[in-house]
C-alpha cells in the first residue's frame, strides 16, 4: 500500500504563528485542498486562522489552487498569506 499522505506547507507568517513549516497530513480519494483546510483549521487555536476573515492562498505542487483543487497522495500543498501592497 502506498503512503497516502500529502506535504503541507506554511509560508511567511503562517509559519511563524502555526510554529511549523510543514507537516505530513493523511488524505482519502477525493480529497480537495478545501478539505485539508478545514481539517486543519479544526485544531484550533492559532490553526483556526486558516479559515478566518482573512482568506489564505493555496498552492498544489507549486502551482496556485482553488479549494476545489483535488489532491492525490504525494502532491505538496501549500497555504500563505495574500500579499497585500502598500
Amino acid at each position: 500500500m502506498t503512503d497516502a499522505t500529502v506535504t503541507v506547507r506554511f509560508f511567511a507568517r503562517l509559519r511563524e504563528e502555526l510554529g511549523t513549516d510543514s507537516l505530513k497530513l493523511s488524505v482519502t480519494p477525493g480529497q480537495t485542498v478545501g478539505d485539508v483546510l478545514s481539517e486543519l483549521a479544526s485544531r484550533g487555536g492559532a490553526w483556526s486562522q486558516l479559515q478566518g476573515h482573512q482568506p489564505v492562498m493555496l498552492a498544489v505542487n507549486q502551482a496556485m489552487a482553488k479549494p476545489a483543487t483535488p489532491v492525490q497522495p504525494g502532491d505538496e500543498v501549500a497555504f500563505f498569506p495574500p500579499v497585500t501592497g502598500g
